[in-house]
């Protein structure tokens, strides 16, 4: 699988990438099916189809359950094979199911203490702050960006961003930081304008939802998954698409549409 740049941080990634979500949490999450959350052997071994087949990029967070603390122990040993993003901002309480936030410039440090632990590593890759849809309004109150430009020169982390909900939060993020991750899909473009300015700008784009989080599967139209990538990878300022399943057979086939419509680009 081919490998883009990360704006300037001289990171390069895999145009898919692996989100981990469903190996901490399957509480309030909105996938059209239940799921099961794997044990350490299918983890694994999902991993490790994943590096295989020429994934190098892995997705997770705080509010992704206890996907960071099983992430240390699986990927132990295999660090400098794997670009890690993780995130900052969103905590979530597995008891309860429920997410909260604090962007507090106190709480983003000690977020990124705990997970360089649970995570078993010295860096993060690739730190995003979720954003709970006020996007324009935390950049600007906590400072945050400028927090994490703090920390790329601390070494503790090499690229920074932001996971956004708006437009303007996208373009407001990518003028302080290297990347923005937005929401683009078959169904939903009203995030396109953050991806142009990436394209123009030389920064980077990490996709959420590039599949509706399973539904553009269930639509009734011709290879929906083929379809979808198409339309992705067509967009020049797309570096990445995230992609959380934990079914071998359907990352195979999102491996090879990917790849399929990656040639076409």
């Amino acid at each position: 699988m081919i490998k883009r740049k990360v704006a300037d941080t001289g990171l390069e990634i895999s145009a898919l990438g692996l989100g981990t979500v469903k190996l901490g949490r399957d509480k309030g999450v909105k996938y059209p099916q239940g799921f099961t959350i794997p044990d350490d052997n299918a983890a694994t071994n999902l991993i490790s189809l994943a590096k295989d087949l020429g994934i190098n990029l892995i997705d997770t967070a705080p509010a992704y359950g206890i996907s960071e603390q099983r992430l240390g122990p699986l990927l132990q040993g295999q660090r400098h094979d794997w670009v890690i993003c993780s995130k900052v901002g969103e905590e979530f309480n597995n008891k309860t199911g429920d997410s909260s936030y604090n962007f507090t410039p106190e709480h983003v440090r000690y977020s990124v203490e705990r997970s360089l632990k649970r995570l078993e590593t010295d860096y993060i890759d690739m730190l995003l702050v979720h954003s709970d849809g006020n996007d324009e309004a935390i950049i600007k109150k906590y400072g945050i960006l400028e927090l994490l430009t703090d920390l790329k020169a601390e070494g503790k982390i090499r690229a920074s961003g932001m996971s956004t909900k708006t437009v303007s939060g996208g373009l407001l993020a990518l003028q302080q930081s290297d990347c923005a991750m937005v929401t683009y899909n078959l169904s939903h473009t009203e995030e396109e304008a953050v991806i142009d300015y990436a394209a123009e700008h030389n920064k980077c784009i990490l996709l959420k939802k590039a599949l509706a989080s399973g539904h553009i599967c269930q639509q009734d139209q011709s290879d929906p998954v083929q379809q979808s990538f198409n339309f992705i990878f067509s967009h020049p300022g797309v570096t990445s698409a995230i992609i959380g399943t934990i079914n071998p057979s359907h990352l195979q086939g999102n491996i090879s549409a990917a790849n399929r419509a990656l040639k076409n680009c």
